[in-house]
């Protein structure tokens, strides 16, 4: 059951690096509540909370998430030690929960709308925000040296714009819409697939594996993209569990937001276990 019952944490975003995220936090003792869009653009989704928005519920590593329909229920499921998950683009539940901690773990690259005073601990998550101004900390999320580190002033390092190398593939392990469209699946994820098989289609479109590798990614079917949009990744490793457990770097990152807020001197009157 949750620890810090009083200090209930809003996380914005229930993608894969959000999961690092809400699985830490739950998993420290805080009652957490995701907010997601009615159709999320989630790829990694065997490991994303907000799955839980298209199928009801989801476990990743132990940890459920259900989705629910009103603020009501979702206290219902945080006394179940379980993450509720809630439709709210625009974040209309701030004002009515009151959360002690707020994360915006959309990772859109840039601050859509999150303000330092939407809680007593407002946290975001990579490049868009500036610590000290539009949140009170930062996370950096860019591979490398200051992966997962909290920037209490000033910006985390900007996009770069090119992909994680993994097992020396980089911009091909990304696969993206080749037309606007909804997204039909053709292989499901955690398939080993051979180079030119076909992974999905999009308004027409097929969409084939570039090299061979295990598919550790694709946005759900039904959902509608735009051309260019990332909606798959292929990964060269041929290790099928990792397309069922957290990544490192979500992890790193989900450890950096415990760092703030165990260390946020606003935070300290709500960390009792009343």
């Amino acid at each position: 059951m949750a620890f810090f019952k009083r200090a209930l944490a809003l996380v914005r975003g229930g993608g894969d690096l959000a999961s690092g995220v809400i699985y830490r936090l739950h998993r420290a003792g805080f009652p957490v509540i995701v907010t997601e869009l009615e159709k999320p653009l989630l790829v990694r989704r065997t490991v994303s909370y907000g799955t839980a928005v298209f199928s009801g519920e989801i476990t990743v590593q132990g940890v459920t998430a259900k989705h629910v329909a009103s603020l009501s229920e979702a206290a219902t499921i945080l006394a179940q030690d379980m993450i509720a998950v809630i439709v709210d683009p625009q974040g209309e539940s701030i004002v009515a929960l009151k959360p002690a901690i707020l994360v915006d773990s959309r990772v859109a690259k840039t601050n859509i709308d999150t303000i330092i005073d939407d809680a007593p601990l407002v946290i975001a998550l990579g490049p868009g925000f500036n610590a000290g101004v539009d949140c009170h900390a930062v996370i950096e999320t860019n591979r490398g040296h200051n992966l997962g580190r909290v920037i209490w002033h000033g910006y985390a390092e900007p996009d770069s714009g090119v992909p994680a190398s993994i097992g020396g593939i980089s911009h091909s392990r990304l696969l993206r819409a080749p037309t606007d469209g909804f997204v039909e699946a053709l292989a499901e994820i955690g398939a080993a697939l051979d180079v030119g098989a076909q992974i999905a289609r999009v308004g027409g479109q097929t969409v084939s594996a570039p090299f061979a590798g295990v598919l550790r990614g694709l946005i759900h079917e039904g959902v509608l993209v735009t051309a260019n949009m990332k909606i798959g990744d292929l990964d060269p490793r041929a290790q099928r569990e990792n397309c069922f457990t957290i990544s490192d770097k979500s992890l790193a990152i989900g450890g950096g937001v415990l760092e703030a807020v165990f260390s946020a001197l606003q935070i300290r009157p709500y960390l009792t276990t009343g």
